[in-house]
């Protein structure tokens, strides 16, 4: 969980700021600054979640990953279940999570471009399915927010 204190001095929006002093904006965003620097921290853990288990079954399933592929992916019983337990398959249906957020997007980008130049210099082309970029924008919002939880009143605030 992300805690955060309420600010509504640094926005026009939500408060006087006619009446709102330098000292009282600069602490207001000093405490915005934090805030966003919270928000990257929780998405920079979950960038390292993704790489800790980025394709894990390739090695808790060797033989089942070996078997699909001496028969060229011709069995698919092993990368059908590994389309679905890696949230990074984006480009077939039912590798798509229905949560895909922008970290699945990231962890996509880097294997398919990892494995590319890694494996044959080049990087085939990379497309996603029409809305599944802006399912993942908002989708990353929403979590952020149910992160989020608003405390207490900071020392700013009961300066007004």
């Amino acid at each position: 969980m992300i805690y955060i204190h309420k600010s509504k001095t640094a926005d026009t929006r939500t408060c006087d700021y006619a009446n709102v002093t330098k000292e009282t904006l600069l602490k207001s965003s000093k405490q915005h600054i934090g805030d966003v620097s919270r928000a990257l921290m929780f998405f920079q853990e979950m960038l390292t979640d993704a790489d800790r288990n980025h394709d894990a079954d390739k090695l808790t399933d060797i033989d089942g990953f070996h078997a699909d592929f001496i028969t060229g992916f011709k069995e698919q019983e092993w990368w059908t279940r590994h389309r679905k337990l890696n949230r990074h398959h984006l480009m077939q249906p039912d590798g798509v999570p229905e949560d895909v957020n922008l970290i699945d997007v990231l962890d996509m980008i880097a294997d398919c471009v990892m494995a590319g130049m890694a494996r044959s210099g080049e990087v085939y082309s990379l497309t996603l399915a029409p809305g599944l970029l802006e399912t993942a924008f908002q989708n990353t919002v929403t979590l952020l927010k149910s992160q989020v939880q608003v405390v207490g009143v900071p020392a700013q605030e009961e300066l007004k």
